[in-house]
């Protein structure tokens, strides 16, 4: 995607040295575009608890660079193949323990282990640990792509039926290029809409309380110029009752086999909203986040409670600060659940880099 009309992805290896990885600092968006050098798998870790990296896909392949950055310092610390192979074990679970809820974090770790367990030297283990975090990232992008393309097709149905009108799409939290590695999920369809001329309109939900929505949902559409409007959270309702929203497209950090979808904190309440209108609410992951494992979504996917500063306080820009304000009474207490459940009765189709499926075990085991 374009940034002052510059092509990025949101994860790299540094050109100038093989054993940094680049990536966007996206707590500062949308106020400023940094990108930072992560140089061991422990600063990796610290950025995917703190946000720098977030979003299922990119943390997946954050996760599986981190791998290949312990490889390099177990080289260091370990004299023996057996220690390095501890060594990796047991970082691999520090990684899989940052963000508890992706299971996309899982899924890079253990194909990273896959691929480094067969080597029988430790140069050759390194080599395949950074190999295996490249494949993944070009393969999050391919996905990403062909979810692009096979939801262009619903939205292009909606635009022949309103007999080319304003398509107006409703999105929640951020499922774009930023939380992936290139196109987004829930925004994929809608860029490759977008460039073939499709005439569309954004409703951005704020998505409360890191408001991934109107910072960087918001900012990654301005960049490529997608008409967008940002709305709080409660007015996805309203807009949904006036009739001003043809379809809803969200990601997702978990799907289990039966088709229950998690999401960003939120999406459950747009489901239902979604529903009562009789408005399509499509789901756009790629196979990565869809947990086999797992039937019910409700009772078995572990829900992260993050930090209660990010419900009391907001971060913004006062002049050229970006200073961090306190919204609530300081005394009063908080929960901040980071995720929901929407059960897969409220999901019209998941759009899959494999197709579109509907939300049901006898389809989304064939993905």
């Amino acid at each position: 995607m374009l940034v002052k009309n510059k092509h990025y992805i949101t994860i790299w290896i540094d050109k100038n040295n093989p054993k940094v990885v680049r990536t966007i600092d996206q707590t500062l968006l949308p106020h400023q575009f940094k990108i930072v050098s992560l140089k061991s798998s422990d600063e990796i870790i610290k950025a995917i608890r703190t946000m720098i990296v977030r979003g299922a896909p990119l943390i997946g392949v954050s996760a599986a660079y981190a791998i290949y950055l312990a490889a390099l310092e177990a080289q260091k610390k370990c004299r023996t193949i057996y220690q390095f192979d501890r060594y990796i074990f047991k970082k691999s679970e520090e990684i899989k323990n940052t963000r508890p809820t992706a299971v996309n974090i899982s899924f890079a770790v253990n194909e990273s282990l896959k691929v480094l367990m067969k080597e029988n030297t430790i140069e050759d283990k390194i080599a395949a640990a950074l190999n295996c975090a490249s494949l993944l990232s070009v393969q999050e992008i391919l996905n990403c792509k062909k979810i692009g393309e096979y939801g262009l097709n619903i939205i292009g149905k909606i635009s022949k039926s309103k007999k080319g009108k304003t398509v107006n799409i409703l999105t929640h939290c951020n499922a774009g290029w930023l939380a992936c590695i290139d196109y987004g999920t829930a925004t994929a369809p809608i860029y490759f809409a977008h460039k073939k001329g499709i005439k569309l309109h954004v409703y951005v939900e704020e998505t409360r309380p890191r408001n991934q929505g109107a910072s960087l949902t918001a900012w990654e559409f301005l960049q490529n110029k997608i008409p967008h409007s940002i709305i709080t959270d409660n007015a996805g309702g309203y807009v949904m009752q006036k009739g001003m929203v043809d379809m809803v497209i969200v990601g997702s950090d978990r799907t289990t086999l039966s088709g229950d979808v998690c999401n960003k904190i939120g999406t459950y309440k747009t489901a239902l909203a979604s529903k009562d209108n009789n408005i399509p609410f499509y789901v756009a992951l790629p196979s990565s986040s869809i947990d086999k494992k797992i039937k019910n979504g409700l009772t078995e996917i572990p829900i992260e409670e993050r930090n209660l500063d990010e419900v009391k306080y907001i971060s913004g820009k006062s002049g050229k600060r970006i200073e961090k304000i306190l919204i609530t009474p300081l005394k009063s207490k908080a929960k901040n659940y980071g995720f929901d459940i929407t059960p897969a009765r409220l999901v019209t189709a998941l759009i899959t880099e494999r197709g579109v499926v509907k939300p049901i075990k006898s389809e989304i085991s064939k993905i």
